[in-house]
């Protein structure tokens, strides 16, 4: 607010002094058809060579009634400064009732209000400023900010209901963002009193085929696996995660922890399910990958390998490799542990292996600069090798 009103005050000094800048102080010119002058030319004619003392008289007399007419006279331009000064008046009143009505300066607020909030402060305190937001939503329905943080400050309320109807609503208008996709699956999942339904699962899982690393999924695909007794893809999900944490750090520990109980309860040697990456001993598949073409390629755009179901092209896949185009040409074996979904690639049958190079790091064809297809294998047996053949994106 302060630095709204420094701003108008600003804005009123600097149209004052133009207005200013604009005032008429030169003096009036003389009129040749001002009849006091005719006057006085034609007695200046009369005396001439005669008593000096009437010539004096006629000019004192001229002098008198030029002065008498111009303190009669309105003020030159005054009616225009006046006018102008109440334009200036009218535009910055004006002004600042469009911005408080269609600006930021409520988002100013809202801002202040959330950076001064504490802890201490009462319940009724916080209902009154998510209200605010809230109603700050519908009337900027077009800023998916105040849905995530409505989302947000629900869930930090353990308020799941309201906060599933936020990032449901987000992820509605951001199918391809995963941090939405993610939230929005927890909030279900919280609200549904930790029961993970159809509709929390393909949230999650559209998240993890956007971003396979979107850690808020994995860990919550990793929860619901392991509460349904699934401790196979609880370990798959968890050792996922736990490959983004740096080793001995707390995070890991604590994954290293939970998938160790996971393997005794559901009675898995270790090397089984393994981690996202990791060359276990079961069926796999071979993909070789070299670079495309002759151009140089940005080391950090982003290589995704998929395989997904003969016939499929598109939706969840069921194994996902990512990894910098600055590791290529390459060799990578997609295994059981590259799954996704619960699903097995040691179990889908024949699939297909495709890779995209995404220069925004966003999977997909619409965003891939190369894309290469392999032939159809198994993986449900032996080994089996897929050379992929790359081609600018968009070309058949």
């Amino acid at each position: 607010m302060t630095g709204f009103l420094l701003g108008a005050a600003v804005l009123c000094v600097i149209a004052a002094a133009f207005l200013l800048s604009r005032r008429n102080t030169a003096p009036r010119a003389a009129d040749g058809s001002d009849p006091n002058l005719g006057w006085y030319a034609q007695r200046e004619a009369e005396l001439q060579g005669e008593d000096e003392k009437l010539l004096d008289d006629a000019r004192l007399r001229l002098l008198e009634d030029a002065a008498a007419a111009e303190g009669n006279a309105p003020a030159p331009g005054s009616g225009g400064r006046r006018l102008g000064v109440f334009l200036l008046l009218a535009v910055v009143f004006s002004a600042g009732l469009i911005y408080q009505q269609t600006g930021s300066l409520e988002d100013v607020l809202i801002y202040e209000e959330l950076s001064e909030l504490t802890p201490q402060d009462s319940d009724a305190t916080r209902e009154a400023l998510l209200a605010r937001i809230a109603a700050r939503s519908r009337a900027r329905e077009d800023n998916l900010q105040y849905l995530g943080l409505l989302g947000q400050l629900y869930m930090a309320g353990e308020d799941y209901a309201p906060a599933r109807e936020a990032f449901g609503l987000l992820a509605e208008k951001a199918p391809e963002d995963p941090q939405a996709l993610a939230m929005a699956a927890q909030a279900r999942f919280l609200a549904a009193d930790r029961q993970l339904d159809a509709d929390a699962q393909l949230l999650a899982e559209r998240a993890l085929a956007v971003d396979p690393e979107q850690r808020t999924a994995l860990g919550l695909l990793g929860m619901a696996s392991f509460e349904e007794g699934l401790y196979g893809a609880a370990i798959n999900y968890w050792g996922r995660l736990q490959a983004q944490e740096a080793a001995e750090s707390p995070g890991y520990e604590m994954l290293a922890q939970v998938i160790a109980v996971a393997r005794e309860r559901g009675g898995i040697a270790p090397g089984n399910q393994a981690p996202q990456g990791a060359e276990d001993r079961g069926p796999g598949i071979s993909v070789a990958l070299d670079l495309p073409g002759e151009e140089p390629l940005d080391p950090r755009a982003i290589v995704f390998v998929f395989a997904r179901p003969v016939g499929a092209r598109g939706g969840m896949p069921i194994a996902v490799r990512r990894f910098q185009a600055g590791q290529l040409p390459t060799r990578l074996r997609l295994s059981d542990g590259d799954s996704m979904a619960g699903q097995l690639l040691s179990e889908a049958g024949e699939v297909v292996v495709s890779a995209q190079i995404s220069l925004n790091g966003q999977p997909g064809v619409a965003n891939a600069a190369f894309t290469g297809v392999g032939q159809p294998v198994t993986a449900g047996g032996d080994e089996v090798a897929v050379e992929i053949q790359w081609q600018t994106a968009g070309q058949g």
